[in-house]
């Protein structure tokens, strides 16, 4: 498994959304890490998967941007952040199987053509007959 170390991240406290009774303009309970993908040391291969992942966290130029405010505490916010860091990164490590092409048997195609045939026979049959 690949670790992400820890003094390549970027942990800044800043102050959570929502609710917070007495303490919300006081206390920065939230955390906004940040990873350079390109800047880091992970592996070649992962740092391309990690670029080309669908996920809006990934910003163009290769920054991955987490916001972690869940918990009231500083310490399990900052954990919750480096662990979806991590469950991202794992998610990046895992190799994808190269797809097979794979061709149609004979007997499929010849199904697939007898269903043609009757479909075309059954419109053909609703035609409007002149004598």
């Amino acid at each position: 498994m690949i670790r992400v170390r820890p003094e390549e991240v970027e942990l800044v406290p800043i102050r959570a959304q929502g609710a917070g009774g007495q303490n919300v303009n006081k206390v920065s309970n939230a955390i906004h890490l940040r990873f350079d993908v390109r800047a880091s040391s992970l592996p070649d291969g992962v740092k391309e998967r990690l670029l080309r992942l669908p996920d809006q966290r990934i910003s163009a130029d290769g920054v991955v941007v987490i916001k972690a405010q869940q918990h009231r505490s500083l310490e399990k916010n900052r954990a919750d952040a480096f662990a979806r860091l991590q469950a991202l990164v794992a998610r990046a490590a895992a190799v994808p199987r190269p797809r097979k092409p794979t061709r149609p048997t004979r007997a499929a195609q010849r199904r697939r053509v007898e269903r043609k045939v009757r479909r075309g026979q059954l419109k053909a049959s609703r035609r409007q007959v002149f004598d």
